[in-house]
């Protein structure tokens, strides 16, 4: 009974080791090489493109004297914009495009307000005192 327990025993070692073989040898996808899907790039390209726009409306001299007559740092409200993610930034330029050509300015002020105070109700930034 020992001498075919030892066989059966080295048999069960030999089959485990034969079946785990094609599963060591299988070929892995390199660390650096992911793929990379056309709807990601271009969704990445469509937010860059609505950073760049609402950055030219907040780089205007008017919405500069706004912001500063308001009582907000003008390179807050960069940070801030660099701080969207893209599907707030998609939002954010698709309302500064509906707005009417005079009321651009005061539409875009008060989406930048009320990003501001949202992200200092959550306690991301200080730049409204009144929040704490």
């Amino acid at each position: 009974m020992k001498t075919v327990r030892a066989y059966l025993s080295t048999l069960l070692i030999a089959a485990l080791v034969l079946a785990s073989l094609p599963v060591v040898a299988a070929p892995t996808a390199p660390q650096g090489m992911d793929l990379v899907s056309t709807q990601s790039v271009l969704a990445g390209d469509r937010a860059g493109a609505d950073r760049e726009r609402i950055n030219e409306i907040l780089a205007r001299a008017d919405v500069q004297d706004q912001l500063l007559k308001q009582g907000v740092n003008p390179d807050d409200v960069e940070a801030r914009v660099a701080a969207l993610s893209d599907a707030e930034a998609q939002q954010m330029a698709e309302q500064l495009e509906q707005l009417p050509a005079g009321a651009g300015v005061i539409g875009a002020l008060f989406a930048v307000f009320v990003i501001l105070l949202v992200t200092d109700i959550l306690g991301l930034t200080d730049v409204y005192p009144f929040t704490r």
